[in-house]
């Protein structure tokens, strides 16, 4: 094709002309935006993104698989939910400002601005009527109401405890936000501290036993989440037992393992517990070393560290007095903060009695059915923990270990209970940028909530300042007690910005409404999210506490019959850089998403990293990968233009109607395996099965005059099946094969995949293969003609038979009649179905087989320069008879 000046135009897309374009053309239509009036759409949510300014690849990704599948799900004629917003209070915007000199809100909205612009360059498809931004009044004074009714319903304490702060931040952190072994905080990597605070807490724990139990239900979470999950809640079975240590009373224990409690060698007591406190104060080596563990990080301490105390405990099992040790390995919020140790059959108190030089007795031996001998245990080298039977425990000797728990529990007095890791959530936080907490604090009246008629609770000006800006915000502070009219002053504390996150999906179904968080109705209608993308740090402390927010809001009807917020959830995998590691701008391996969209393309970014690797996996960014991904984009739309300009010949009426047939099929076939595929998010299968197409395609204008129904429902199907990952390139080529409307209001092509598919394309493939095998081994320079036999039929019986053989495949074939009469050849065939039996598979008859041959000979013809001939099972006793079935014989002739 020329252009007016008789120049020959180069074909393809310009993607800074071609992306504007259709995203004004998305607007226009009203494309993403859903009615309220919509029954129970797909919802479709990838975790908001704190505002930070501007994309990563990480971000490119999350949001790329959310948009490709809400686009999908949109072609398939579903009611689509899919909305974005900012996740926009939090420390670092506070860090930000104070760096830059501005006030966090300014920075905020600046980054919202940038992240907007780069979103909508991306062409991600969101309704965006229904933003939501979590520092706004009309956000955030919804997790001031939903704060009161938790309070309302007994779920929000004010409590004095222990907590991690970060001296860096100067806030308080929750057990989710401190990071390792070392303790460091999840923002800043500062080692925490740890102080006694009166605080805000959510009582999580009055929900934990659902939490846990409700976890085998989300068939569609990953299997490690759920177990991560698990493990934080971290339910234990088990019973609570008195220890008398003389001059300081009991010591109430903890344990799953009471049926050794006869081999307690020594006593131990955490640092912070009550009577390693009291002793502190009398003992200067105690005293010396809580101060020590206080002051060190955690790597500092050894993992046998502790201190003698000088005192005993009496063990109530054998009346004899243990030694009281105070131990760094004893946690104060696991448990009692005390415990028996028993270092026989516990490693941790194993080796701190190694360390310490204190005895080790046994009192389990194993089984007499397990897999090890009691000679073979030496307590002395190892702990041996599994249950077994008690041994040098007096009366109870014999007794199997789950029987003596049971027991013990009575005769020592103790108590059945059940233990958990999980704590309350503290959700105070000593800094600026988040949801002022809607308490106030009356020296007469006590806490009392901000009325409902006085929220939201606004954030006064940012003044810089160190420590809590709002506890330096004096007119602010101070008012009137809601109850009694006298002085107060406003709690200055603002929440944990996870409370924000904790049901902004429900805000998403009613953004605009003024008289409650969401519209119940609605919500219960539309609820639970069908699919949820974000990152697995999340795991935790995000999917958590959604999970306990859905769960109270339906026991106090502000939801109805929703008690787990999100159905599939799918983590995304890490984008690695060229080296291999994480992506991150200070490992400066990073690249950035807006340099790929200036030089490529949105849709190359967005097809590269599709194609790279499933959802959950992680890949290396890679160059080459980037410029295939374009390169195909611009071949696809070159192929379009040359059929759309006429410079592909194509007939009504095609000549070979066996090829056409075969390419009809193979459509056919990759619609049915991209649907799977995508519903199974799948991409990158569904995505080289729209390569292989294309490439047929080719190579079928290649080969003959094509089918003009027959190649132009290819490039339709083509564009459909690509215009979810790459909908910029689909929009213009279906512009360009002269559609009505836009492809992303399209239907989703329709077609399932021929009968026996899997089969017939298993033959062809090996066949192929065969093909070039002989060429190779016998080194056929210019084969003429290739002809293939169909095995006869009483193969293919012989076959069938042995695949419903029992044990005795050459037997049960031969006790056939009609294989008898074949004779030796029926035989030695039945020899070599046994010798495989186990690996036969489903074949196509005899007439089938030759039909899948007839219609696929094109591509040997194609690929070998050579006519094929494909014969009947009948035609040639000899070529036939070394045929089995779905492995034609072959027969090359130069």
């Amino acid at each position: 094709m020329t252009d007016g000046t008789g120049e020959q135009r180069e074909r393809g897309f310009d993607h800074a002309a071609v992306e504007p374009k259709w995203q004004e053309a998305w607007d226009d239509a009203d494309v993403f935006r859903i009615e309220d009036s919509a029954e129970d759409p797909k919802y479709v949510l990838a975790m908001f993104p704190y505002t930070s300014g501007s994309l990563h690849m990480g971000h490119v990704r999350n949001y790329t698989i959310t948009d490709a599948y809400a686009r999908f799900e949109r072609l398939r004629g579903e009611a689509v939910l899919h909305p974005m917003g900012w996740d926009s209070f939090g420390l670092p915007a506070e860090n930000a400002a104070e760096e830059r000199d501005t006030n966090p809100r300014d920075w905020t909205m600046q980054c919202i601005d940038s992240m907007t612009e780069q979103f909508e360059s991306m062409g991600f498809g969101y309704d965006w009527e229904r933003e939501i931004t979590t520092c706004e009044p009309e956000y955030y004074q919804w997790n001031q109401w939903l704060f009161n009714k938790f309070h309302e319903e007994g779920l929000v304490e004010r409590q004095s405890a222990e907590l991690n702060w970060c001296p860096s931040c100067e806030t308080v952190l929750a057990d989710e936000q401190v990071e390792g072994e070392a303790e460091l905080c999840w923002r800043c990597d500062t080692p925490i501290e740890h102080r006694e605070m009166d605080q805000w807490f959510i009582t999580i724990t009055d929900y934990a036993d659902e939490l846990l139990e409700a976890l085998d239900d989300l068939d569609g979470w990953p299997a490690n989440v759920k177990e991560m999950q698990r493990n934080w809640i971290g339910r234990q079975e088990g019973a609570s037992v008195e220890f008398e240590i003389e001059g300081y009373g009991t010591a109430e224990i903890f344990t799953t393992r009471l049926d050794t409690i006869h081999g307690a060698t020594f006593f131990s007591l955490s640092p912070g517990h009550p009577i390693a406190q009291d002793l502190a104060e009398e003992n200067d080596d105690v005293a010396e070393y809580v101060e020590r563990v206080e002051a060190a990080d955690e790597d500092e301490i050894e993992e046998t560290s502790g201190v003698f105390t000088g005192e005993y405990a009496t063990n109530p099992a054998t009346g004899e007095e243990i030694p009281v040790y105070v131990a760094d390995y004893v946690l104060d919020d696991v448990g009692t903060g005390a415990l028996y140790a028993v270092p026989a059959h516990d490693d941790r108190d194993h080796a701190f009695a190694e360390a310490h030089d204190i005895p080790i007795e046994q009192v389990v031996e194993p089984n007499p059915d397990a897999d090890v001998s009691p000679d073979e245990i030496d307590v002395q080298e190892a702990a041996y923990t599994p249950d077994g039977v008690l041994v040098n425990s007096g009366e109870y000797d014999g007794l199997e270990s789950e029987e003596a728990r049971d027991k013990f529990v009575k005769v020592f007095d103790g108590e059945n209970r059940t233990d958990y890791r999980l704590r309350d959530w503290g959700v105070s936080r000593q800094r600026y940028w988040g949801t002022p907490i809607p308490m106030i604090h009356c020296d007469d009246c006590g806490h009392v909530p901000v009325p409902d008629e006085d929220l939201p609770v606004e954030l006064p000006e940012f003044v810089h300042t160190t420590g809590n800006p709002l506890d330096a915000a004096e007119d602010w502070k101070h008012v009137e007690c809601p109850d009694c009219g006298g002085d107060a002053v406003r709690e200055t504390d603002t929440m944990d910005t996870f409370v924000d996150s904790s049901w902004y999906f429900l805000r998403f179904v009613s953004p605009d409404l003024g008289s409650a968080p969401f519209d119940s109705e609605r919500a219960s209608d539309w609820m639970p999210v069908d699919q949820y993308v974000g990152g697995i740090e999340h795991a935790v402390m995000h999917l958590l506490y959604a999970r306990l927010f859905t769960k109270v809001l339906d026991d106090i009807d502000l939801l109805e019959g929703t008690r787990e917020p999100f159905r599939n959830l799918t983590n995304q995998g890490m984008v690695l850089g060229e080296d291999g590691n994480k992506m991150s701008k200070s490992g400066d391996n990073g690249v950035s998403p807006q340099r790929i969209i200036d030089e490529y393309g949105a849709d190359t970014a967005r097809l590269f990293i599709m194609e790279a690797a499933q959802p959950e996996k992680e890949f290396a960014w890679s160059p080459e990968g980037v410029q295939s991904a374009h390169s195909f984009l611009q071949n696809v739309y070159k192929l379009v233009e040359e059929y759309a300009d006429g410079e592909v010949s194509a007939d009504a009426e095609p000549s070979d109607h066996a090829v056409s047939e075969y390419v009809a099929r193979e459509l056919d076939a990759t619609v049915a395996k991209a649907t799977d595929e995508f519903e199974a998010f799948r991409f990158n299968h569904a995505l080289q099965a729209v390569r292989e197409m294309i490439s047929l395609l080719r190579r079928y204008r290649e080969y003959t005059t094509p089918d003009a129904d027959t190649f132009e429902r290819g490039l339709r199907i083509a564009v459909k099946l690509l215009s979810p990952v790459a909908p910029h390139v689909a929009e213009e080529a279906w512009n360009r094969l002269g559609e009505d409307g836009l492809v992303a209001e399209a239907d989703w092509p329709a077609a399932d995949a021929p009968d026996d598919y899997d089969t017939e394309r298993q033959l062809v493939e090996n066949t192929r293969e065969d093909v070039r095998d002989i060429v190779d081994t016998v080194g056929i320079e210019d084969p003429q003609t290739i002809t293939l036999a169909v095995a006869p039929e009483w193969k293919h019986r012989a076959h069938e038979i042995a695949m419903n053989a029992d044990g005795n495949v050459v037997g049960t074939i031969m006790g056939d009649e009609e294989l008898r009469e074949v004779g030796s050849n029926a035989a030695d065939f039945a020899k070599d179905l046994a010798a495989k039996s186990e690996a036969l598979d489903e074949q196509l008859s005899p007439e089938r087989e030759r039909e899948a041959l007839e219609r696929a000979a094109w591509l040997l013809e194609r690929e070998f320069g050579a006519d094929v001939v494909v014969q009947d099972a009948d035609a040639d006793s000899n070529l036939a008879g070394k045929a089995a079935p779905g492995r034609p014989a072959i027969d090359i002739a130069e």
